[in-house]
Formats: C-alpha cells, structure tokens, sequence
C-alpha cells in the first residue's frame, strides 16, 4: 500500500529560497544596527538668530563739501590789426659770384706762411737733467758738484729760516717730518709749492720758506731752459 503524499504539502521543497531571503533580511538588519546613530539634543542647539541688532546700525552722517563753480574764462584777446603798408622800396639782389676757375685763368701763387712754433713747457727730473738748476754760490764745479752745492745750501737756508718752536707752540712732540714740493720754472722762479704736514701750520711754515728761496740760474736740457721739479725733506726733532 503506497502511502499518500500531498505535493503542496512538502515543507522542504522552497527551502533554498527561505533560507535566502532569511539570509539577506538578517545582513540588513545587522547593517542597519551598526550604522544606526543617536545625536543628543542639547549638543546641537544652534540657539536663535537675532537680526534687530544687524538691523539697527546707525549710518554716519557725512557732510557733503560743496566746491564753488570753477572761475569764468577770461575774454579772448583783441584781434591785432594788420597794417598793410605799401611796398616802395626796391630790394637789390645779391648776385653770388662762381668761385670755379677755368683753364685760361691764371693762378696767383700764394705767398708761404710762417707758423710761429709754440714753446712747449717741457719738465725734466732733477736727477737725470743735463745742466742742473745754478743755487747762487754754485756755479762752480761739474753737473753733480753743483746738485750736492745745491742740496746744502737749501738745507742751510731752511735751518736758519724754519720756525720750529712753532710745533710746540701746536702741541706736537717727537721727531716732525715735512714735505715739501716745487718747481723751479725756465726763468728760475720757485712755483707750484706743495707742502705735507702733521698740522696744517707747519705746511703754512714750509711754503713761507719755500717762497723766500733766491731766484736761481734755470736748468737746461739739450740747450733750451725747462722746469725742474724739487723735492725738499724737512725733519726736525721738538723740543720737551
């Protein structure tokens, strides 16, 4: 005897598919529990918006400057009358006369001109100038008597003419250098004196007694008389 089953009945015949949308019901679920949030809600008062007080500002009041209207242009100038005068006078023409010679002209020679040479200051060094500049009292003796005849007689002028109590006076002790710079000129003149000094009077001093130098027989390089310059040492030791 074969037993009756009634083939709505099977529970297990759409198993898979409970089992399935159990499955996917229970993962929204979990989900949806962990993702879930609660805020507390005096955390988030933002409180009330008061606009009165935006509201409410007061403007300044700005004074407007009223600018005064710009000056009237002034009046447009008289029209100058032209006086028409009557041209009488007749104007000659200048003729310009060609300057272009022809063949049959003849040609006047033209007399030569002298040019003046112009002396040229020429300077040569105390050490190396053929005829050295003559200090008066050394005229004796070759070129190089006469340099250390020069030299001497310079010292000596300056020992006796120098004022040296001046540096105490200026408050200045030690051993005092000073030099001393000029040119004796073609003439045997003493120009462009030049003085260097601890103090601007001792400078004052030496071109003083630089000025007081006789006037000498000029120096001369092959034969024509030029300028010489000269270097003159002054040392001397104050007095305490």
């Amino acid at each position: 005897m074969e037993p009756k089953k009634n083939t709505k009945a099977n529970v297990g015949r759409n198993s898979s598919l409970y089992f399935a949308v159990g499955l996917a019901l229970m993962l929204f679920l979990t989900n949806y529990a962990i993702n879930y949030k609660t805020y507390d809600k005096e955390l988030i008062d933002i409180g009330q918006l008061n606009l009165d007080d935006e509201l409410d500002e007061e403007v300044p009041i700005t004074e407007q400057l009223v600018t005064p209207p710009p000056p009237p242009p002034p009046p447009p100038a008289a029209p100058e009358v032209i006086e028409v005068v009557e041209d009488e006078e007749e104007v000659e023409e200048t003729v310009i006369e060609s300057t272009e010679t022809s063949q049959e002209e003849e040609i006047v020679e033209v007399e030569e001109v002298e040019v003046e040479e112009v002396e040229e200051d020429v300077e040569v060094a105390f050490a190396v100038i053929e005829n050295v500049p003559v200090f008066p009292g050394c005229e004796k003796g070759n070129n190089n008597d006469k340099k250390k005849c020069m030299n001497d007689k310079i010292k000596r002028f300056v020992g006796k003419k120098f004022n040296t109590d001046l540096a105490q006076d200026l408050g200045l002790s030690g051993v005092q250098k000073i030099s001393v710079f000029f040119k004796i000129d073609k003439t045997g003149d003493i120009v462009d004196i030049k003085a260097r000094a601890p103090h601007p009077k001792l400078e004052a001093e030496a071109k003083r007694i630089a000025n007081l130098l006789p006037k000498m027989k000029p120096g001369r390089q092959r034969g024509k008389a030029v300028r010489v310059p000269y270097y003159l040492p002054i040392k001397f030791q104050v007095q305490d």
